[in-house]
């Protein structure tokens, strides 16, 4: 997610240790409407938010009532130093030693591992766990199903935080994702309503309320009725803008790094997306995931409303436990012309941590 818009400095926040507690003020703002909050519709303990479709035999068997022409394709993008990310994000990968170790035996066996140093829950495709987005108030940050934070943290000596505890990555990872896709091709959409030309490949970014680059209510709508399509619960949703192409699987290997830097520098600028009524109306039809080929999937900097940072996640995620998966490659879908599909996926069951990274596969 993912903008440094969306960011207020935290370097002067203040943590007291009082009575074996942590207390601790974020300053800036506060929207204390996330106290009100209920608990998710999967009870109050829940720790899997919209995972918990998979439960459900009936989505599972829609899900694979898509495949039609036996075909696979893998939509997770390339994890490299030189793809884009966000911020002060980034992927360093060593291959230590080389070779790593060996030779042993008398037939001489050497072998190689990699030490990688990554933010690795957010940084390329990317999933958004349950203890990635909450929204700061009075009584603290408060993260899905109206959980504080402070008090979910995994910590150890000294107070050291180990990992979000129940708001953990592991619990969705427990369960996975078996759903039907279904893929919004906004770049097609735009330029059926002769908004976009026929040689661009993406919408544009959108600096404010209005701009086409803002995927709105009307336009979900409006690409559902082309294609003759319903959402329904349990549905991932894939939202085709276009900007990934800069970094597509197709391309990014024969990328010269000037390339890449270029796909970097647009990523830096901002994303077309979806808006807020949009992200509103795919609740309301209780999916269970949304995507896309940018950073966030909202539409930023530009959004419906002025002053809200990527407002689909704090709506979506905290609120509804409805998740997001970042930085996928829709251009593959697009050109297979996958309208609707089978999604299997499941973030990695990594204890405590924010997010997942991940190759997601799509059968259609």
């Amino acid at each position: 997610m993912k903008r440094s818009t969306i960011f207020t400095a935290v370097s002067g926040a203040l943590l007291a240790l009082s009575t074996g507690a942590f207390a601790q003020v974020v300053p800036g703002p506060q929207d204390d409407s996330a106290l009100s909050w209920g608990p998710s519709q999967w009870g109050k303990d829940d720790r899997a938010g919209s995972a918990n479709y998979t439960k459900d035999p009936a989505i599972v068997a829609r899900a694979l009532a898509q495949i039609k022409q036996n075909k696979a394709i893998t939509i997770g993008k390339y994890y490299h130093r030189e793809a884009p990310a966000f911020g002060p994000r980034s992927w360093s990968m060593y291959i230590p030693g080389t070779p790593t170790g060996g030779p042993f035996g008398k037939n001489a066996l050497v072998y190689h591992d990699e030490l990688v140093i990554t933010q690795i829950g957010q940084i390329q495709t990317q999933f958004d766990g349950p203890g990635h987005v909450g929204v700061n108030t009075s009584k603290g940050p408060m993260f899905y199903n109206s959980r504080i934070s402070w008090d979910a943290y995994e910590r150890g000596a000294g107070g050291q935080v180990y990992g979000m505890g129940p708001l953990g990555v592991e619990h969705v990872g427990e369960l996975g994702f078996v759903c039907r896709l279904v893929v919004l091709d906004a770049v097609a959409y735009r330029k059926s309503q002769g908004k976009l030309a026929a040689s661009e490949e993406m919408l544009p970014i959108p600096k404010k309320p209005g701009d086409s680059g803002i995927v709105t209510q009307a336009d979900v709508e409006g690409m559902l009725k082309a294609q003759n399509l319903q959402l329904e619960k349990g549905d991932c949703v894939a939202l085709h803008t276009g900007q990934g192409n800069t970094w597509s699987n197709d391309r990014y290997k024969s990328m010269t790094t000037e390339q890449r830097a270029a796909a970097r520098a647009i990523f830096a600028q901002g994303e077309p997306g979806f808006g807020i009524s949009a992200c509103k109306y795919m609740a309301s039809k209780n999916i269970g995931m949304t995507m896309g080929d940018t950073s966030a999937n909202d539409a930023q900097p530009g959004n419906e409303e002025d002053n809200l940072a990527v407002p689909c996640h704090t709506y979506m995620q905290p609120a509804r436990g409805i998740w997001n998966l970042e930085n996928v490659d829709t251009k593959s879908l697009v050109d297979a012309h996958v309208k609707t599909a089978a999604f299997i996926w499941a973030p990695l069951r990594i204890i405590g941590a924010t997010g997942s990274p991940g190759n997601p596969m799509v059968l259609y």
